[in-house]
């Protein structure tokens, strides 16, 4: 694989919606090249919205989403897909196809129209297939397959897509916990080989801040906190984001923030208030 250019990606003002409803409303967000960025929040607080949007699977309503200073909606969509990745939440395939034609669709963005297939999309494939440990499943359709191997064959397209930036609607569904660690991991060996930029939605607060170099909190459409993880998970933050009582402590495998969620049951009754 070669090393990717470091893309800038910003929102500026951005304002989206569906229908009558606003969900994100003036939101000012500056994505960190060649960094990790995992966004947090609770259910509809516009998490996925801003993912969307920043993909321009969504027309804002005001506002501007610009990457490398031209707004997305001018880029042409061939040229954009070169650059940029998007894993939607439950996305869909077509019925009957194999593992390697889905993933092999990642590399539709690089090829011209009537080109032949070339070594390189060969090799992205199967770099994709072996960084995903789903080379074993290459000849299988994908309706055939359980949903964590599903959610690993996506991610394979998007890695066979090879853009600067990915963006990931909480790639960690659906899979149990060895390989949401697997999965991470994985993220975080692109980001670091190729200064991948990534942003990622994820429901697991401790893994967003084990595995983020900026994590963003989300509250009602508005970015409620950013910034290093050690600064952003905070008791505050997770009580002002998800109106849990917690308590955070050092994380003793990464030094990262680990939250502890203060449940009425469950707690030593010896253990700190």
């Amino acid at each position: 694989m070669t090393c990717k250019q470091k893309h800038t990606l910003v929102a500026e003002e951005l304002s989206v919606g569906y229908q009558d409803r606003i969900v994100i409303e003036d939101l000012n967000l500056t994505v960190s090249p060649g960094e990790i960025t995992a966004i947090v929040g609770a259910n509809a607080c516009g998490k996925s919205t801003l993912l969307r949007s920043l993909s321009r699977l969504l027309r804002p309503r005001s506002g501007l989403v610009l990457l490398d200073g031209t707004a997305v909606h001018k880029i042409p969509a061939k040229r954009l897909a070169q650059q940029l990745g998007l894993l939607p939440q439950s996305p869909i395939a077509p019925e009957g196809i194999t593992v390697s034609d889905l993933v092999g669709r990642g590399r539709h963005p690089h090829q011209r129209v009537l080109s032949r297939w070339r070594a390189e999309d060969d090799e992205a494939v199967a770099d994709a297939l072996e960084a995903t440990d789903t080379v074993e499943l290459a000849e299988r359709p994908v309706d055939e397959l359980s949903g964590g191997q599903r959610q690993r064959v996506w991610i394979a397209m998007a890695l066979a897509q090879r853009t600067g930036i990915l963006l990931l609607d909480e790639p960690t569904t659906f899979l149990d916990v060895n390989h949401q660690v697997e999965v991470l991991d994985l993220l975080t060996d692109l980001n670091r080989a190729l200064q991948t930029t990534i942003v990622m939605v994820l429901h697991d607060l401790n893994l967003a801040a084990r595995y983020s170099d900026r994590l963003i909190a989300m509250v009602d459409g508005q970015i409620h906190a950013e910034g290093d993880p050690a600064e952003v998970l905070t008791a505050e933050t997770v009580g002002r984001v998800f109106g849990l009582t917690s308590k955070i402590i050092t994380d003793p495998v990464s030094g990262r923030p680990l939250m502890l969620p203060v449940g009425r049951h469950g707690a030593s009754p010896d253990g700190p208030a």
